[in-house]
């Protein structure tokens, strides 16, 4: 089922994709499959054929005519970047800026925000870990206050209580991650939009794990801003992200605190003037292949069908997190009401290293998290690391039943 924060864009043919996705199809288009069982989507999805190709042949192009010439030359399809981004999270192109990473977007956005001392910054327990170390570099540096709204006894955002904290705080900033790195928590990010629209309170929504993985629609989440890459689900080439601002935050002058001559126009010896647009947060020198295979793979995601993943995808991790439940030494982490495609687990008489080294051996990728990433949520779990295994699409059934087969033997 889709979330309620999570628009389908009401397409008729979306819809009957869900029963018409061919994954055999979708694995010939993925080079990788033929290599391993990949179940590290969350930290970086295979390449489909036509976005390495983007970024291959431009490549090539800068190799044969220069790198000033190639991008002039593809001017038109860089333009097609936002326009693609844009259709993706239902938004405009003057809204999206291009990224290195979401890290570095959604450090951009803070960045913007002129906070003074006192102020405070809302956010939840099951933040990214970047993001939470960005408010306490603010703590220290600027003299923010940090207020976290508490989980609901099953997990995920209490709404209430944030609902409490708004009014009590009149927060300068409120900050969710829709789904953190360190579980399938999915949160309910246009409800906590709603509340921020009822206090006029800045709204700054982490979508990295969940765009590519569901529809996401920033209007119906009701962001100012919103950051992502395009790594992971979407599965674009590493080293990209963007950042969506609103018409709200243009219009009230919002620019990140170094702004190079792409995001503004130097006018006067002591003046300067801010483009228009998002590209007020952007840097002049960009990575145009990496650009490009992103383009690539927006307009994949969009040609497959974002309901039709967004039914497989978590279909695929409910499965593995079943398989998982039933074995013995092995703690399924995952709570919430809705839960994604990002399946967390501890498993007893193992050490962290050694035992991802034994799931590399098998052919499987997966990714570790430690206490250090989540720092609330495991501490409350009381886990100091778990294993992280992270289906999409492309993924078949056969490969969540090796991969439960592969924790069973280790765990026995």
């Amino acid at each position: 089922m889709l979330s309620s924060d999570m628009s389908a864009h009401d397409s008729a043919t979306d819809a009957e994709r869900i029963s018409l996705l061919d994954v055999p199809a979708l694995r010939a288009d993925t080079p990788g499959c033929v290599n391993v069982n990949h179940l590290n989507n969350a930290g970086c999805g295979l390449m489909a054929t036509p976005v390495l190709s983007a970024v291959l042949d431009h490549l090539n192009l800068e190799a044969a005519i220069g790198g000033y010439e190639a991008a002039a030359a593809r001017a038109e399809e860089v333009r097609g970047f936002y326009a693609q981004i844009a259709a993706l999270i239902n938004a405009r192109p003057e809204n999206i800026a291009f990224s290195g990473s979401a890290t570095h977007a959604y450090a951009t956005a803070l960045s913007s925000i002129p906070f003074e001392p006192g102020e405070v910054i809302l956010t939840t327990r099951n933040d990214f870990v970047s993001n939470q170390i960005a408010f306490l570099s603010l703590r220290k540096r600027m003299g923010v206050r940090v207020v976290h709204a508490p989980d609901l006894p099953e997990g995920g955002v209490d709404l209430d209580a944030m609902a409490a904290l708004i009014r009590e705080h009149r927060p300068r900033l409120v900050s969710a991650t829709h789904i953190p790195t360190n579980s399938g928590l999915v949160q309910p990010v246009a409800a906590i939009g709603d509340l921020c629209r009822d206090a006029d309170a800045l709204y700054l929504v982490d979508a990295c794990q969940s765009v590519g993985q569901y529809p996401v629609d920033v209007q119906r989440i009701g962001a100012d801003m919103l950051t992502a890459t395009c790594r992971k689900f979407l599965r674009g080439p590493r080293g990209s992200g963007f950042l969506y601002v609103s018409d709200r935050v243009l219009a009230e002058g919002y620019e990140p605190l170094f702004v190079d001559m792409h995001g503004a126009r130097w006018t006067a010896p002591d003046r300067y003037e801010p483009a228009p647009t998002a590209a007020r947060f952007e840097e002049w020198e960009f990575p145009y292949a990496t650009l490009l295979g992103c383009a690539a793979a927006a307009r994949y995601a969009q040609q497959v069908g974002l309901a039709a993943i967004a039914e497989r995808t978590p279909a695929l991790a409910a499965r593995l997190r079943s398989g998982l439940a039933g074995l013995p030494g092995v703690r399924v982490l995952d709570r919430g009401a809705e839960l994604g495609a990002l399946v967390t687990f501890a498993i007893a008489g193992w050490r962290p290293e050694p035992f991802k080294a034994a799931m590399d051996a098998r052919g499987i990728n997966s990714a570790l998290s430690h206490r250090e990433f989540a720092q609330f949520d495991f501490t409350e779990k009381d886990v100091d690391w778990c294993l992280r295994l992270s289906p999409h699409y492309y993924n078949t059934e056969e490969e969540i039943d090796e991969a439960i087969a592969a924790v069973a033997d280790l765990a026995a």
